[in-house]
């Protein structure tokens, strides 16, 4: 274990000091910065110490370790200019080994006219585009109070006859910290290959003499830029605060370095009502647009065996407008 928490420390001093000189805007596969589960959005996504359920394989894999039995989670997000994001997540803690889960995570979007300089009206043929990451996923506690998790994932984006992938993992800490029930979480995210895109919409005849000599054009193909993986650093803790006897507020706070824009913070409390009716409110800080969030859950048995769980997410996001998220989960 404390071999494992240098690696963190170190990690958390490196990332950081990259930031410092990160270029804004410049890693590619953004779809893998829109969270997922509404309930760590309506809490302003701080997430990476409070996550205990089918989602913890995107904020922090060591929260699968919390996951009692099995639980089956999916989100839809409504997201900007008519496309969308949707999450599927399964996890299954298998005694004495520990937690398995896999998810699927696909971004797409409806079909788009191509336009040229000559015909910008469009040309009557259309392309499309999507993103998407497989994700396969560990956690196990290693003592009472310190869990540890971590994934792999393909990843994949097609726009028109053009593709790009890359191998990327994810790994992360949970520690009860025995003071109280103050819980502390580290995650690091997308550590993974370049991407390049590579196809047939590449390919071009090529004529280094302009037309001007006797040979004829030969058959090249157009040479792209590798673009790095959104890679995130986060950080945070969470305190649950009981509130009579059957209610709490849990307070969570989250820093994040990404590296491929300014080091931001979140903050986010949720009360719950028996464990079955909840409230959320998040604020992020120093994003370009999204700040103030909100929403409220639902846990309920269906059967015996069988939880139901419905949560909804409402984001500002400025001058954009705001964005609605919708989650399903059952634990079984």
């Amino acid at each position: 274990m404390k071999k494992l928490l240098t690696v963190f420390v170190v990690l958390a001093l490196a990332v950081p000091a990259s930031a410092d000189f990160s270029k804004v805007g410049s890693a590619g596969a953004q779809f893998l910065k829109i969270g997922v589960g509404s309930r760590y959005q309506a809490m302003g996504e701080a997430g990476v110490a409070t996550t205990n359920d089918a989602y913890a394989m995107y904020w922090n894999p060591a929260g699968l370790a919390s996951v009692e039995a099995s639980t089956v989670s999916f989100t839809s997000v409504d997201w900007f200019l008519d496309v969308g994001l949707n999450y599927f997540g399964y996890a299954r803690n298998f005694e004495d080994v520990g937690v398995f889960g896999v998810s699927a995570t696909i971004l797409s979007m409806g079909d788009v006219e191509i336009t040229t300089f000559e015909e910008q009206t469009g040309t009557g043929d259309f392309y499309s585009a999507s993103s998407y990451a497989l994700g396969l996923s560990f956690a196990r506690q290693l003592t009472n109070k310190f869990a540890f998790g971590t994934t792999v994932k393909y990843v994949g984006e097609r726009i028109a006859n053009l593709k790009s992938s890359s191998v990327a993992f994810d790994f992360g800490t949970q520690l009860e910290t025995g003071f109280r029930s103050l819980k502390l979480g580290m995650s690091i995210s997308n550590m993974g290959t370049d991407m390049s895109f590579k196809g047939s919409d590449l390919d071009v005849n090529y004529d280094g003499l302009g037309g001007t000599g006797s040979n004829a054009a030969v058959g090249a193909q157009l040479k792209t830029t590798p673009y790095d993986l959104p890679m995130m650093f986060r950080m945070g803790m969470s305190y649950v605060v009981p509130v009579g006897q059957k209610s709490n507020f849990t307070l969570a706070g989250d820093v994040r370095h990404p590296n491929d824009n300014y080091q931001q913070m979140s903050l986010g409390v949720e009360f719950d009502y028996n464990e079955q009716f909840f409230l959320r409110a998040g604020q992020k800080f120093n994003y370009q647009e999204e700040g103030l969030s909100f929403g409220g859950g639902l846990s309920t048995k269906i059967s015996d065996a069988t939880k139901l769980m419905v949560d909804y997410a409402w984001q500002d996001f400025g001058r954009l407008g705001s964005v609605q998220r919708f989650s399903v989960g059952f634990g079984f």
